[in-house]
């Protein structure tokens, strides 16, 4: 009677909230997830020892399978609009390849050499890279908060990996690598699909997408071959990083668009890399140091300036 009491009232203080305080929440919770599923994915590639491409094989045909039957059920045949045009279809392509697969793949390979928390800032990043994509190649000329904003975010990256000490990495070189490569493919990730983002749901974007990418790495590695050992901690990490990388967030960001803005939505972002620095501590016993605490604040901040300058608004949102 008691639990069923403190029920109905947590029930009715949602109920109660805004509709602003919902899709803060939501959002919260969605890179929440995105920093519980980065951890979990040290976890599968260092402690379960899964390699890569079956890991990814694996990892893009669930997700896709069953983002595509969600979207099945829920839009029915309007789920094959997206192959009207040519141009869809090479969109799509590009997305499923140099977005989600190349994404996948580069994050999970640097957390695999490296660790879930320095991952995880490189690949916050992913704005600067596309503000830089605007300079290069739409010949957007530069404002003045740009310029703070890329000193900001390199002091902050030095920070976070070298711990202040020029000398040395606290990640391997590589891992460095793939990180900066995650985050430019995060970039990727964000702007090839906006133009199938117009007339097609997002889910079902991004299941199309998916599969894209599910087929890429069957024909590099299939799922069914060479199966790693799977202890019931890695099926389930697999099954963890799937449900909270994948479903989970992006059902949830979904839902949060419905009660306020994506401007609102974006001021939850941090809590991904800092939810990621707190899980890998706990659970990884992470030494971080005072420098890289402060540099993973210093590129948090550098992206929140990026976002709310008037000037980058439009390209960014």
């Amino acid at each position: 009677m008691v639990k069923n009491k403190g029920a109905l009232i947590m029930f009715n203080k949602i109920k109660g909230m805004s509709n602003t305080a919902k899709g803060l929440a939501l959002a919260g919770f969605a890179s929440v997830s995105w920093g519980v599923a980065g951890v979990i994915t040290q976890f599968v590639s260092q402690n379960a020892s899964i390699p890569a491409p079956w890991f990814l094989t694996a990892r893009t045909t669930g997700a896709a399978t069953i983002l595509l039957l969600v979207s099945a059920i829920v839009y029915k045949g309007k789920i094959f609009n997206i192959f009207k045009t040519w141009k869809s279809v090479f969109t799509l392509v590009c997305y499923g390849l140099f977005g989600l697969a190349a994404n996948m793949g580069s994050f999970y390979v640097s957390i695999q050499n490296g660790n879930a928390a320095a991952t995880t800032i490189l690949q916050y990043l992913a704005p600067l890279f596309i503000l830089l994509g605007a300079f290069i190649f739409q010949h957007k000329k530069p404002a003045k908060i740009d310029f703070v904003v890329f000193i900001i975010a390199i002091v902050g990256v030095f920070l976070s990996i070298t711990k202040g000490d020029i000398s040395q990495l606290s990640i391997p070189m590589d891992s460095l690598i793939w990180g900066l490569i995650s985050g430019l493919t995060a970039a990727l990730y964000v702007v090839l699909p906006r133009s199938l983002g117009k007339d097609n749901p997002p889910i079902v974007v991004m299941g199309w997408g998916t599969l894209v990418a599910s087929i890429a790495y069957n024909i590099n590695h299939p799922v069914w071959t060479n199966v790693p050992h799977l202890t019931t901690g890695a099926i389930l990490g697999v099954c963890g990083i799937i449900f909270f990388g994948t479903l989970l967030t992006f059902s949830t960001l979904i839902f949060a668009t419905r009660f306020t803005t994506s401007a609102n939505i974006s001021l939850m972002d941090a809590l991904q890399p800092v939810s990621t620095f707190i899980l890998s501590v706990i659970f990884f016993n992470t030494a971080l140091s005072l420098a890289e605490v402060v540099g993973a604040i210093l590129v948090i901040l550098a992206i929140y300036l990026l976002k709310y300058s008037p000037a980058d608004e439009e390209i960014l949102n």
